[in-house]
């Protein structure tokens, strides 16, 4: 006996029996119009380790600290079941149905509710380019998987062979119920570069048809935001433009700029931003791509193509300091609040939420939080759970890691130390960092200009040596400094306005100087 590919809900696993969910039944209470991506603030958040209990219930209880944070949407990393309790997410393997230790499908109803009421949009981040390698009986079923391609992760899921056009409606069927049944704003789409599909009409084209179509029915918008590292426009441009009509992707140009900047790490694809940080963030803050057509080292090849910024709106890339995969895939989980000073956080943080980009927050960060988010497993099969341990340490032992300072992710210790410290928030330097993080939100919602999509319209000032950068967007300058040692920019004599400050500045003297100290930002208004 099988459990329904389609199955609703897992009661005891991805093993077990299905039951039937009649979402009909819910009593939805919140009225509910929709929230579009332009002028949006993300929240990544993974339920397992928001809170100590690690469920949809406890996660609602806390959804409150994002409505005092300002922030709009809340990204929900994977909710497929899974085996066993406790993991990212990725090895989801019921792609209709809710992790049952999360509370299962009613729980994320009330999550999703509770957010509405609060004014919150819900994102869900789901995975269609390969299931888990444990619990998957979908080739029992038919030809789901393909051997034409491979993955990093699995069999590569089948969109072009034979039998395609049933697996293509599976995978779309199932986007769409997360959208109508559970009430989603959105989906966050999981590594389209790794969508093999030589279809005439590729496979996110068709999804991005179907969504905008249940957004016409619903009358409530709806978003499609990839993850791809393939730097190609197409992804985000509109299907009456040729393109796969998605509505946002990922930057992660902007990040590893940004990352080599406040860091000076250089190893892996990192190198290729390392060589000039700045010049690097200025690109990319102005033409969306870092690589566009350029050499990459990392690669051994050219890479990506430029947007037009005539027509590419600046909300249709997301902009970020840290994620759960810059974090969680360094071999100890550290974020950047393990290394930099809250200065220097602050400077990240004035980055992202002032950037022509749609800013995205890894749960945490608002407050430089020092719990570690560390890779953790709980795979019940034994084999498998030490193949993914010996990986593991195989991987990062290669890059010079000491196998015994790769923490293990079976070990039940590794994901206690990647919940969130709810005190830390109250206490300093967190405290601080956290109303910055407000303020500058506050600003998003107070000044027009920051939100406005035209890419064109940024103009970036920089020296690599003295670690200085300076952006303007219509009539607000934003100018940090990452260096240690105080900076004098070049803002121009014209009369300016402080309207936040991580250390205290004044505005530009006569001679158009804004002196500023190191690791310190701020954001003025200069009509």
């Amino acid at each position: 006996m099988l459990p329904d590919p389609r199955s609703r809900r897992q009661p005891d696993g991805p093993d077990g029996l299905s039951a039937v969910v009649e979402h009909e039944r819910y009593a939805w209470r919140a009225d509910w119009p929709g929230r579009a991506l332009p002028g949006a603030v993300l929240y990544e958040l993974h339920v397992g380790t928001y809170t100590p209990e690690g469920t949809l219930d406890a996660a609602a209880d806390r959804l409150g600290h994002l409505v005092e944070l300002g922030v709009t949407h809340v990204e929900l990393m994977p909710l497929c079941p899974f085996p066993g309790r406790h993991g990212w997410g990725y090895e989801g393997v019921s792609l209709w149905a809710v992790h049952e230790p999360y509370g299962g499908p009613e729980a994320l109803k009330r999550f999703v509710d509770r957010a509405h009421e609060l004014g919150l949009g819900v994102i869900l981040d789901v995975v269609h380019n390969h299931l888990g390698p444990s619990g998957n009986h979908l080739p029992r079923f038919g030809p789901y998987f393909t051997d034409a391609y491979t993955t990093p992760w699995g069999a590569a899921v089948n969109l072009d062979a034979p039998g395609s056009d049933e697996v293509r409606a599976f995978l779309i069927g199932s986007a769409l119920a997360w959208l109508r049944d559970y009430r989603l704003d959105g989906l966050r789409l999981d590594a389209v570069h790794a969508l093999y599909d030589t279809r005439a009409r590729h496979f996110l084209e068709e999804l991005s048809a179907a969504v905008d179509g249940l957004a016409a029915e619903l009358g409530r918008p709806l978003s499609l935001i990839a993850e791809s590292d393939l730097n190609n426009p197409r992804f985000i441009t509109p299907r009456a433009e040729h393109g796969l009509g998605l509505h946002a992707q990922w930057n992660d140009d902007f990040h590893h700029a940004l990352h080599t900047a406040l860091t000076g790490e250089s190893q892996g694809y990192y190198a290729d931003f390392a060589r000039a940080p700045f010049a690097a963030l200025a690109k990319t803050l102005t033409g969306g791509y870092f690589h566009d057509g350029t050499y990459s080292g990392f690669r051994g090849r050219h890479h990506g193509r430029p947007l037009d910024r005539a027509r590419v709106a600046g909300h249709r890339l997301l902009g970020y300091s840290q994620t759960h995969d810059q974090v969680g895939n360094r071999a100890r989980g550290d974020r950047l609040s393990a290394h930099l000073s809250p200065g220097l956080l602050a400077c990240a943080a004035t980055l992202v939420l002032t950037a022509p980009f749609t800013p995205m927050l890894f749960m945490g960060e608002e407050w430089a939080a020092g719990t570690p988010w560390q890779f953790f497993t709980d795979h019940t099969d034994p084999a498998l759970a030490e193949a993914v341990r010996r990986g593991r340490r195989r991987e990062f032992a290669a890059h010079g890691w000491a196998e015994e300072d790769v923490p293990d992710p079976q070990d039940p210790a590794t994901r206690e130390r990647s919940c969130l410290d709810w005190s830390e928030p109250a206490r300093p330097p967190h405290a601080r960092v956290l109303d910055w993080y407000r303020r500058l939100i506050a600003l998003r919602r107070e000044q027009p200009d920051l939100t406005d999509p035209d890419l064109a319209d940024t103009k970036v000032a920089y020296d690599e040596e003295a670690r200085w950068l300076a952006f303007r967007r219509g009539d607000v300058r934003v100018a940090v400094n990452l260096g240690k040692d105080p900076a004098a920019v070049p803002l121009g004599a014209r009369p300016a306005l402080v309207l936040a400050a991580w250390e205290p500045v004044a505005a530009p003297g006569p001679d158009g100087l804004l002196r500023l100290p190191g690791e310190s930002c701020v954001v003025l208004a200069q009509p």
